[in-house]
């Protein structure tokens, strides 16, 4: 009689996460303002405040957008606030910094509106390959949400698991 076989993983309570499945889509762009400035050094106001005020804003609809300045210049917080604001009727969201910093601000935002609490009790994997650029600091955000319901949390493939977290209970 030949043992028939299981597969364990699939019979298991093991609940999978994967970040990339709450990837919002949509165009990520980088706004460098160095090209704005006087010689890539100086921010010169009535200078800038025409700039932004002739610059197509309309093309940014439904993009996640990230404004920063690539060069060593003094920037006021009002030219940032500026930009935004026209960006904010059309960009999906905006922040100051660079890309990695608008997905970790983009993960923070979904990580927080998720119910997840099918996750209670449960041994929870973290899937770890991703397409999508996933930012680690968006591990961190959904392991302080998990962490306090799961029963463990491991990082990696069913196949292949790191254990991060065991429940004491």
């Amino acid at each position: 009689m030949q043992d028939e076989i299981v597969n364990r993983v699939a019979n298991s309570k093991l609940v999978t996460f994967d970040l990339e499945e709450i990837y919002p889509e949509g165009e990520r762009v980088l706004i460098d303002i160095k090209d704005w400035l006087f010689q890539e050094l100086i921010l010169k106001e009535k200078d800038f405040r025409v700039f932004v005020k002739n610059h197509n804003w309309s093309k940014y609809k439904k993009t996640f957008v990230a404004v920063t300045c690539s060069v060593d210049a003094i920037i006021p917080s009002w030219a940032y606030m500026l930009i935004a604001a026209e960006l904010a009727p059309h960009a999906n969201k905006v922040v100051i910094g660079d890309l990695e910093l608008l997905e970790t601000v983009i993960y923070q935002e979904l990580i927080g509106f998720l119910d997840l609490r099918h996750l209670a009790d449960k041994p929870v994997i973290l899937k770890g390959c991703a397409d999508k650029p996933i930012p680690p600091s968006a591990f961190a955000f959904l392991i302080q949400k998990i962490q306090p319901i799961a029963k463990s949390i491991l990082f990696g493939e069913a196949c292949s698991t790191v254990p991060l977290y065991k429940s004491k209970n």
